[in-house]
């Protein structure tokens, strides 16, 4: 396909992360042809992206697709893409929860779902992991409303508030919640969890890499020896979370937990997985929560976990907290919720 004169495209923020929205039926079908053109979109691969959109950072050189679904249910499906910065690499092997906080905004924009005076519930099935979200967004007299009073920390201000609730995703990318079935497993003499509850993390005691799990992303980047530690063990547990070789992938994600300081339930720094994330991702919470809920291993051996059979489990992050609600039953977290927020930035053509 032709893409002198432009392809439409919808740039938004979703949650803590920003980029750029497509409907499938507008890049090219091929997917070699479709990466190549969304590296071209983005200015990869070059550090500072300086001849795309991207903003130099993994959080911002994202890509959602998105189509009217065929399924039972659903209403749109949504690709996520990862536009790797300083590689020609673009990968769809994560999935992507604040991304997703924009696709039911552009699924009612682009027509693709038809709005509700009021709320607008939009049922995504997210192709990347084979597991359903439902979004529901802010749409008085028809039409979407990004203006609002909710508010996310590593977001200045506030906006329209988009409740997302996921079911079933729990083994979404490795199989099952706990890959190894250990709560625990010794990687390069640190205790880690291995868990995948819609985004695969390796979860430690920031102590057992010699840190405090307060540091600023900055320092713990400029920490060359955390760095190839954290490596070491995220090519190792590649293969135990049936993830294969994962030394060109972004997954898994590692986080390191420490006990909460302002009074959340758990405190986490992670790297996602060669930079230090500025918060932590939709998924990467609800996963992170889910360790806290076991009956061993670091996070659960840390959190402060409130009682009864539906938990509000605040997970603390460099920029302030999110707020990840379980519900469990029989021991079980049956489905996980989190409130984001999106805001549509442009809508026009982009040119490759």
């Amino acid at each position: 396909m032709s893409t002198s004169a432009g392809i439409p495209c919808m740039w938004m923020r979703g949650g803590t992360s920003k980029g750029g929205y497509f409907l499938a039926s507008d890049l090219p079908a091929d997917p070699a042809d479709r990466d190549a053109f969304l590296l071209k979109v983005m200015g990869s691969p070059d550090p500072r992206q300086i001849d795309g959109m991207g903003g130099a950072n993994p959080l911002t050189s994202k890509v959602a697709v998105v189509k009217r679904s065929t399924r039972e249910g659903i209403d749109v499906d949504y690709l996520f893409l990862q536009v790797f910065i300083d590689q020609p690499t673009v990968t769809d092997a994560q999935n992507c929860g604040n991304i997703l906080a924009g696709v039911g905004p552009f699924a009612i924009e682009r027509g693709l779902v038809a709005a509700q005076d009021g709320q607008t519930v939009v049922r995504i099935f997210m192709e990347n992991t084979g597991q359903v979200a439902e979004a529901r967004v802010e749409t008085p007299g028809g039409r979407v409303s990004y203006d609002g009073q909710a508010r996310i920390d590593g977001v200045p201000g506030t906006s329209a508030p988009i409740p997302i609730t996921f079911a079933d995703t729990a083994g979404s990318s490795c199989g099952a919640l706990l890959p190894t079935g250990n709560a625990v497993d010794v990687i390069e003499d640190v205790a880690c969890t291995l868990i995948d509850n819609g985004m695969p993390c390796v979860v430690m005691r920031a102590a057992d890499l010699g840190i405090s799990g307060t540091e600023t992303p900055e320092a713990l980047e400029a920490n060359a020896a955390l760095r190839a530690k954290l490596e070491a063990i995220r090519l190792k547990a590649g293969p135990l979370m049936n993830l294969g070789d994962v030394s060109k992938s972004s997954v898994p994600k590692m986080t390191m937990v420490s006990a909460p300081s302002a009074g959340g339930a758990i405190a986490t720094r992670t790297f996602i997985p060669h930079r230090c994330h500025d918060a932590i991702g939709v998924l990467g919470a609800v996963s992170v929560a889910t360790a806290c809920l076991l009956s061993s291993g670091p996070a659960a051996e840390l959190a402060s976990v409130p009682d009864g059979e539906e938990k509000l489990i605040s997970v603390e992050h460099p920029t302030g907290e999110m707020s990840v609600i379980v519900a469990v039953s029989d021991g079980a977290v049956t489905n996980a919720a989190v409130l984001r927020t999106a805001r549509k930035l442009f809508d026009g053509h982009i040119f490759p």
